[in-house]
């Protein structure tokens, strides 16, 4: 396309023009947008600078905008305060400084909100910096990698100012404008702006490894930038058929296409194409997308609008945030009175996904932040801290230590469920905490210390004879409202065959005994199926260890309406193998006469059983060494 640049010199010569030339028509007060990120015309901004630099006088109280400044933002020194005035719809590291100064602005809203506050000319642009392709034939030059708000501004914009420069790729989609609607043109080739990826660490990797276990084949996505969402999008090479539809693409998402796990296929609209509103990558993305048809780029009314998103099935948007509070607040911009990051297009697609057929938030967060000195999980958030998304915005909230699914549940639920995948060296405060707010049971326990650390190693798969697929996983102190529903739903001679007596309730005071775990000392073992997003117990085993035998008592129900399935000599076969693997001798019971089932599971383990009968009741001792070869 570089041959047809003189071609468009020679129609438009008025807008070719030298450097020089280019802010003349500025004027006091103008307010001025410059395009996203590495879309960010540099030479063009530079320029800016140093004309002002040499024309001091030439405007005044210039308002700049931009959604995020991730190249030159001198503008935004204290120098030129008579000349500029810094407003941005999104903090970058390159502006919070001058912003929690005072010396920048700051406009929260809702990224897919902005092109409308345009168009209607609530907020005016007089002047909009852009950087572009070369032109085609035709006379029309893409914005690449920065459509987003840039669009609306060059369509309500008075003066346009364009870099054509041969490092921006020609992107599809709503990206095109024709040189007669731009008023002046430079070319100046430069390397784009670079987005590099961030390498996870292993905290990053073992939070993406949950999020991977929540995304399904043939989910559309939408995931954010850093070190987490690489981590996530890294532990998705498994899936198949994923879709894209995200305001912002990267290097890690091309990635994914390229390994054929995004194919977007199974998209409901704007299918077999891959759509974002702007891109922060590295040069072999940006020559990836450089037109490829199958990259559809376009406004972020577009991407971000919840009203879009609710139209596509199984949409499942991953965010991340500074904090949240132990009942589902959370903040992506500021926490207390300092200004981090911005609302973004976070919140859009939360709602959007949540109207979404099969739709799912996912809010993806390292436990801790400043080096482990604090907790990004919290009794509630500080004073002045922005509430992004609220209580109703999240279904799955995770961490390196897990998974907290949010969505239908109470506030003491929220917090068990928040408490029990936060770092373990604050569990203990935000209980304490969480009593004193009066939002978990004042009697609530807690065994601090590594021995209460769930131990993930023992989650196993079974999928039993009858074609029944059942997890097996330790208890975790927030599972008292599953045990509890377990509980009551076994009929009466059930709850006297578990507990030996004739009570028939089952109180907190009983429940917590079952969660709150010392695992090096006892171990309740669930058996779960999963009813779409909800878990349901079907089963529990639990064995509590003698330190002096090497033995274990060991128990275990199932539900009434599970029974005759496998399920009670599926669990104490996984029991009997854990056991063995501890160093166990063996396992100690205490069966009813009349529990004929449970005799039956037991003689089914293949030892030899030692009973002794005692006021209507067995006392077993199997032994592991002893094999029954009858």
């Amino acid at each position: 396309m570089d041959s047809f640049v003189p071609q468009w010199e020679k129609t438009y010569p008025e807008k070719f023009v030298s450097k020089d030339e280019l802010f003349k028509d500025i004027g006091r007060g103008d307010k001025i947008f410059v395009s996203t990120g590495c879309g960010e015309p540099v030479f063009l901004v530079n320029e800016l600078v140093r004309y002002v630099e040499s024309h001091p006088k030439a405007f005044a109280d210039a308002e700049l905008f931009q959604v995020w400044t991730l190249g030159v933002n001198v503008y935004a020194e204290e120098k030129f305060n008579y000349n500029f005035r810094h407003n941005s719809f999104f903090i970058s590291d390159k502006s919070r400084d001058s912003i929690n100064k005072g010396l920048a602005d700051y406009t929260p809203i809702f990224l897919s909100r902005v092109p409308d506050l345009i168009h209607k000319k609530y907020i005016r642009f007089d002047v909009t910096l852009i950087q572009t392709s070369l032109p085609d034939r035709n006379g029309n030059v893409s914005l690449g990698i920065s459509v987003d708000i840039c669009k609306a501004a060059v369509e309500n914009s008075s003066l346009i100012i364009a870099q054509m420069n041969a490092n921006m790729p020609r992107v599809h989609g709503n990206t095109f404008v024709n040189l007669k609607d731009i008023q002046y043109v430079i070319r100046h080739d430069e390397p784009l702006l670079e987005y590099k990826p961030v390498v996870p660490g292993d905290i990053a990797r073992q939070a993406g490894k949950y999020v991977s276990k929540i995304v399904n084949d043939g989910d559309t996505i939408q995931i954010g930038y850093g070190s987490l969402p690489n981590a996530i999008l890294e532990n998705l090479k498994d899936k198949k058929n994923l879709g894209i539809h995200t305001e912002l693409l990267t290097d890690a998402v091309v990635e994914l296409i390229k390994l054929g796990v995004i194919n977007n296929s199974k998209k409901t609209i704007d299918r077999g194409r891959t759509v974002a509103s702007f891109c922060m990558g590295t040069q072999k993305t940006y020559q990836y997308i450089d037109d490829n048809p199958e990259m559809d780029f376009r406004t972020i009314d577009y991407t971000n609008n919840p009203l879009v998103l609710a139209r596509i099935h199984n949409m499942t948007a991953i965010n991340s945030a500074l904090q949240i509070d132990l009942t589902g607040q959370a903040s992506v911009e500021s926490v207390g009175g300092k200004f981090y990051s911005g609302i973004g297009g976070s919140a859009d697609f939360m709602r959007g996904a949540l109207l979404a057929p099969g739709g799912k938030t996912i809010l993806a967060i390292e436990s801790t932040a400043k080096n482990g000195e604090v907790s990004r999980i919290v009794p509630h958030l500080e004073t002045g801290t922005g509430v992004t998304l609220n209580r109703g915005d999240i279904f799955y909230v995770v961490t390196e230590y897990g998974i907290a699914y949010l969505h239908g549940k109470n506030i003491r639920e929220r917090a068990m469920d928040l408490i029990a995948i936060a770092h373990p060296k604050f569990r203990e405060w935000l209980i304490k905490e969480a009593k004193r707010l009066n939002i978990i049971y004042k009697d609530q326990a807690f065994i601090p210390g590594k021995s209460a650390e769930y131990p993930e190693y023992l989650e196993e798969y079974k999928t039993l004879k009858g074609g029944l697929q059942l997890l097996f996983r330790p208890v975790r102190i927030n599972d008292e409202s599953l045990v509890k529903d377990f509980f009551y739903s076994l009929s009466n001679q059930s709850l006297q065959r578990r507990f030996m007596s004739f009570r028939m309730d089952v109180p907190h005071s009983i429940r917590q005994d079952f969660v709150v775990i010392d695992y090096t000392k006892e171990l309740v073992i669930l058996a779960v199926i999963q009813d779409d997003e909800k878990e349901i117990v079907v089963g529990m085993g639990q064995i509590s260890k003698d330190e002096n035998t090497l033995f274990a008592e060991v128990a275990f129900a199932v539900r009434d309406d599970h029974q005759n399935m496998g399920i009670g000599t599926a669990l104490l076969s996984y029991l009997t193998i854990i056991a063995k693997k501890e160093g166990l001798h063996g396992f100690m019971a205490e069966v009813l006469l009349e529990n004929q089932p449970m005799l039956r599971v037991f003689n089914k383990m293949g030892f030899d059983i030692h009973r002794k009968l005692e006021e209507g009741a067995y006392r077993l001792i199997m032994r592991f060494g002893e094999q029954n070869n009858g």
